[in-house]
């Protein structure tokens, strides 16, 4: 099966918002490019080639956050004196800017700063501005209306077209193997798998059988790492007050030591408090913030599995396959294997989609650039 056939039900393909002689005049292009888009909650990936082309020309991984530098910075403290900074430099000048996510829980929370970022991820993939730039976008699953309008409005006069499907099912599509499609003993994962799409706003789950996926094959629940970070933070004031620990240190935390399961413990942390070295003790904090997260998930993930037709089931649990940051907390595929069959599931097995889960988004994003149709481009005029 290939990626285009994937695009082909033609209840998903969207509607225009113009018709297609009001885009911009393509004598002005130099170029066509083609943008797969991880457009995330704490960390946005992007891809890029030139149309006719199956070459990766960018590849970018950039933290989601705009930094608006402060008023009365003395000149030459911020590189080139500039006023606004976005990914790592805008982390890097913590003390001499006012940080600002554009999204949460997954959509758009600030426009102006998503403006602003649009314009960055732009600048990137063609500093010469003078190509044709389509994107395809991974929105959460089951993205309504009026988030999907607000992207839209975002990228309004920064990308010349754009298409937007849902993350979990573009997450398959980067996964798949296509070089391997064929072989004996090679699953598709595109064929008949169940995605969990765990990110910093929201986790995504979507069956994935060959289709583009309807709202019914689709969950998307408002908690995930951003989430476990606000319970964590919100124990370690309760276990240690007057901490000073900010709520990135909270999530770096999170992401070298969180877990699910049963209680481990010490997980002593040394971290500098006030400039002085102390040691913490996290094992509950950290199994607690993690834990409430397999409880969000696996209701919706029974609910999926209770979706899927009795001829494709017993394959499905085959191939649940967790991917996103909340892939990395340790044991997770475990616990939520040995739940599925504590509850009597038919030989469930849970995968994790490896090292390279902050591009497989993206990577499908390319795909599905590649394979679409001119009528499913959706025109952007400035």
């Amino acid at each position: 099966m290939t990626t285009t056939a994937v695009l082909e039900k033609p209840a998903a393909q969207p509607t225009p918002t113009t018709a297609p002689a009001q885009a911009a005049p393509r004598g002005q292009k130099s170029k066509t490019m083609l943008v797969g888009f991880d457009l995330g909650t704490n960390k946005s990936c992007i891809l890029a080639g030139n149309a006719g082309s199956n070459d990766i020309g960018l590849s970018k991984i950039i933290p989601s956050v705009v930094g608006y530098v402060k008023e009365g910075i003395v000149d030459g403290i911020i590189a080139g004196n500039n006023s606004v900074l976005f990914g790592e430099d805008a982390l890097k000048n913590l003390l001499h800017v006012d940080l600002l996510a554009p999204l949460k829980e997954g959509i758009i929370a600030h426009p102006d700063a998503a403006k602003d970022f649009f314009r960055h991820v732009r600048s990137v993939v063609d500093p010469s501005g003078t190509s044709e730039i389509r994107a395809v976008v991974g929105i959460p699953a089951n993205a309504g209306e009026p988030a999907r309008e607000d992207i839209r409005q975002c990228a309004l006069g920064i990308f010349d077209r754009i298409l937007l499907i849902p993350e979990p099912f573009l997450a398959a599509l980067g996964f798949r193997d296509d070089a391997r499609l064929g072989q004996p003993g090679y699953v598709d994962p595109v064929t008949n798998s169940l995605f969990i799409d765990i990110g910093g706003g929201t986790s995504d789950l979507c069956l994935v059988q060959g289709y583009f996926p309807t709202r019914e094959d689709q969950i998307s629940i408002p908690f995930a790492g951003d989430a476990i970070d606000e319970i964590l933070h919100a124990e370690l004031n309760r276990m240690y007050p007057n901490n000073g620990l900010s709520r990135l240190k909270v999530r770096e935390l999170k992401e070298q030591y969180s877990y699910v399961g049963p209680v481990r413990k010490p997980i002593d942390v040394r971290v500098i408090i006030g400039g002085k070295a102390h040691t913490l003790e996290l094992g509950e904090a950290l199994g607690r913030a993690a834990n409430t997260l397999i409880d969000k998930i696996y209701p919706a993930l029974t609910t999926l599995i209770s979706r899927a037709s009795s001829d494709s089931v017993v394959a499905l649990l085959q191939n649940i396959i967790i991917t996103g940051g909340g892939s990395q907390i340790k044991g997770i595929d475990t616990v939520l294997q040995k739940r599925l069959t504590d509850d009597g599931y038919e030989s469930p097995k849970v995968k994790l989609a490896g090292q390279d889960y902050k591009r497989y988004v993206a990577v499908g994003a390319l795909k599905a650039a590649r394979a679409a149709r001119e009528n499913q481009w959706q025109y952007l005029l400035s």
